[in-house]
């Protein structure tokens, strides 16, 4: 029987195994050492390619594609400075357990090793910060590759996968057979099974807790797991505390929602966890942002770890139960064998909610509808303001804030209520400057119905300005708040904490920032007050097309609570007294 597999040149086979496994847009620039990748694109017309400004943009839109969709994303560069400019992306992107592929040129393999023009050893550069990545050398094994490295982006924990084909792979030719090229079938590790000595473990002590709290961590939203956490929390009232990224994979509106937890997190869900009887790890890893000092972390908890990655377990802290597995399985083998919620105990009792409701006092003010307004405007007032504008307008569900990170990341965590997964996307492990805007080009790529916002500082939203000519070339209709207080606001606030109040290198000059998305074709508005916040909110969300808004906010505020390095989960210093953020004439 003759052979009815096309010949291709590896150019063509990468772009059809792409188009194969179902992707529809890549980011990425060009460059000599992957031209005649770029060269075969015009033979694949269902596939889009955004042409980035940065390749370091590449990766963090591919990455915000990734979270916001929760397929892979794609992102391409040339060899040399094109690859390792992706690096900081990469990492991001491992450290928040976001599947992606990266492909890279290479030169010719017949001079690999020579210090040719534009060689550098990517894979192995980039071997700490990926899952895994591959270098090919051969036509004929770049579908089997691509095809593998989907498979391991996805797998288990998902990460960046980066895939480095050699020019003279890219130019030669083989067959092209999509279905040959898949992978083996994947086989979880035999750990990757929660032991039934281990259920029955788990359930004694949920059943014995008086005080058990759940800590909700991304890995909900990578499994698909928010219905069976609902209704794990519901069937035991359980109270839950989010991690950073867990935001939005437990409703905030939920009442047994506490909100998140940690360095920066609500007073009473630190205290909460300090004084529960059991915490339940839903896919969190213990980060040392969440735990504070780990020999005074919980000391009266016992604490069970749901995770997928057994490397995660009694890493950071010591459990008493590790169940291994895909969160939304184990939940699924767990329900069935507790007791329905209706002939059941209550397991935490009204008695404890109450207390940890008890515990918010003054600290409650976020949850008040409008929040005071003193004359002065903050960044909580912005970003409580782009809130109520969403829900007012009954656009809540489908907003997705994108933000950098630093003062303003926090507070967006504070005063945005996320009700819905991958409704917030932020770097955590990393906390990569420079993330929000090209990351939010890769959400509103993936997702062009949503309301997609910019929340970023005068400092990180400078490192990545370019890509604003990417926004207005690709016609994407997002919406920029930068939130400038003329300062490195999270540096300077540890500044003024630890530091003597010596401000070296945090004070900021800025362009104006209206000014400088005009020059990119992108219209904008400044805002000093705020009365002006959501009427110029809606103007932008409603104009169809990119807005900036450039907030002018009060300089020297700061985050609170806020734990001091070294300091227990409860050793919160609070925000003052007499902040002024506070004191109000008149509530609106």
């Amino acid at each position: 029987m003759a052979n009815t597999n096309p010949t291709l040149t590896g150019s063509e086979i990468l772009w059809a195994t792409l188009a194969g496994e179902g992707v529809t847009t890549v980011f990425g620039y060009p460059g000599g050492a992957i031209l005649p990748i770029y060269d075969a694109l015009r033979n694949f017309p269902t596939i889009h390619h955004v042409l980035v400004r940065h390749e370091q943009g590449a990766s963090h839109m591919a990455d915000g594609y990734a979270r916001a969709s929760g397929k892979v994303g794609v992102c391409l560069a040339t060899s040399g400075p094109g690859a390792t400019n992706l690096v900081t992306g990469i990492a991001t992107a491992m450290l928040d357990s976001i599947p992606m592929v990266c492909i890279t040129g290479q030169v010719s393999s017949k001079v690999l090793g020579s210090d040719a023009f534009q060689e550098v050893d990517i894979t192995g550069i980039t071997l700490p910060i990926t899952k895994h990545n591959y270098l090919v050398t051969r036509a004929e094994d770049i579908a089997p590759t691509i095809r593998q490295a989907f498979q391991v982006a996805q797998q288990g924990r998902p990460g960046p996968v980066l895939v480095d084909i050699t020019k003279d792979a890219q130019q030669a030719s083989a067959l092209f057979s999509f279905e040959d090229a898949a992978p083996a079938v994947h086989r979880p590790h035999p750990m990757l099974k929660a032991e039934s000595s281990a259920i029955r473990q788990a359930i004694q002590l949920i059943l014995s807790a008086k005080k058990p709290v759940i800590l909700a961590g991304h890995g909900i939203v990578e499994s698909g797991a928010r219905e069976q956490v609902i209704a794990f929390a519901e069937g035991q009232q359980i109270p839950v505390a989010s991690t950073l990224l867990g935001l939005g994979a437990f409703p905030t509106y939920h009442p047994l929602s506490l909100g998140m937890m940690g360095m920066h997190g609500e007073s009473w869900v630190n205290n909460a966890i300090q004084n529960a009887d059991l915490l339940l790890a839903f896919g969190m890893r213990f980060d040392d942002r969440v735990t504070g000092n780990l020999a005074h972390y919980a000391p009266d908890a016992k604490k069970i770890h749901i995770d997928i990655d057994p490397s995660e377990v009694n890493k950071n802290v010591k459990v008493d139960v590790a169940l291994i597995g895909d969160l939304k399985e184990v939940l699924d083998l767990l329900l069935p064998l507790l007791p329905a919620p209706a002939s059941q105990p209550t397991v935490a009792s009204s008695s404890w909610l109450r207390e940890i409701n008890a515990s918010k006092g003054d600290a409650a003010v976020r949850d008040i509808i409008n929040l005071p307004d003193n004359g002065h405007l903050y960044a909580a007032h912005v970003i409580h303001d782009i809130w109520r504008e969403a829900r007012e307008a009954g656009r809540l569900e489908e907003t997705v804030i994108v933000t950098d990170v630093g003062q303003h990341q926090m507070w967006e965590a504070q005063y945005f209520k996320h009700d819905a997964p991958r409704s917030l996307i932020t770097s955590g492990g990393l906390g990569t400057m420079g993330f929000a805007l090209p990351a939010a080009i890769g959400a509103k790529a993936a997702c062009p119905e949503k309301d997609v916002w910019v929340i970023a500082g005068d400092g990180g939203f400078q490192m990545t300005a370019s890509e604003l000519s990417t926004i207005q070339q690709e016609g994407l209709a997002i919406n920029i708040a930068i939130i400038n207080n003329g300062f490195l606001g999270m540096v300077r606030q540890w500044q003024e904490t630890f530091y003597e109040k010596n401000y070296a290198a945090s004070p900021i000059l800025s362009p104006d920032f209206v000014m400088l998305a005009g020059a990119h074709g992108i219209a904008g508005e400044h805002v000093s007050e705020r009365k002006n916040v959501i009427p110029t909110v809606t103007k932008a969300r409603t104009s169809g097309k990119a807005f900036l808004i450039e907030f002018q906010v009060e300089k020297e505020d700061g985050v609170y609570p806020m734990i001091a390095p070294g300091a227990a989960l409860h050793e919160m210093v609070r925000r003052p007294v007499h902040d002024p953020l506070l004191e109000t004439a008149e509530d609106e």
